[in-house]
């Protein structure tokens, strides 16, 4: 079992035995943690989004992702922050303006993701709907 605490990764070390010998095991599964952040509904879905912009605000990112509620947006955009994956940038502005961009470790996660909506997009029977983002129309 792996738990997380900080910047350590504590596990628990499992003895087999195989026939005269023993052997220890040491499992460290990397995806445990990933899979609780990303595994979310919303998640992989934000990491795109910002990474097609670069720099995305609220209401942008809201109205990409149709069907999510603000406060869930909220929600997945402060557990992806805590995670390290994106940056939230306030600007001292009347109105207050709110961007939000990748970290290193999100463009990395970005850059993985894709080849994963290329496999959903050709698989067969795939359901392939006109993309609203903006960031494809801009850079034409």
């Amino acid at each position: 079992m792996i738990v997380s605490k900080g910047n350590y990764l504590k596990y628990k070390v499992y003895t087999k035995k195989l026939g005269m010998r023993r052997e220890t095991i040491a499992l460290f599964c990397p995806l445990q943690g990933v899979i609780d952040i990303i595994g979310k509904k919303w998640a992989l879905l934000v990491i795109n989004e910002i990474g097609n912009h670069k720099r995305i605000r609220f209401s942008e990112l809201r109205s990409e992702l149709r069907g999510v509620t603000a406060k869930t947006l909220s929600k997945t955009l402060t557990d992806l922050q805590d995670s390290g994956l994106i940056i939230r940038e306030t600007f001292k502005e009347i109105p207050p303006r709110v961007e939000y961009s990748l970290t290193e470790d999100g463009l990395n996660l970005h850059h993985a993701v894709v080849p994963l909506l290329l496999w959903a997009a050709s698989r067969k029977d795939a359901v392939v709907r006109e993309c609203s983002c903006k960031a494809i129309r801009t850079k034409r």
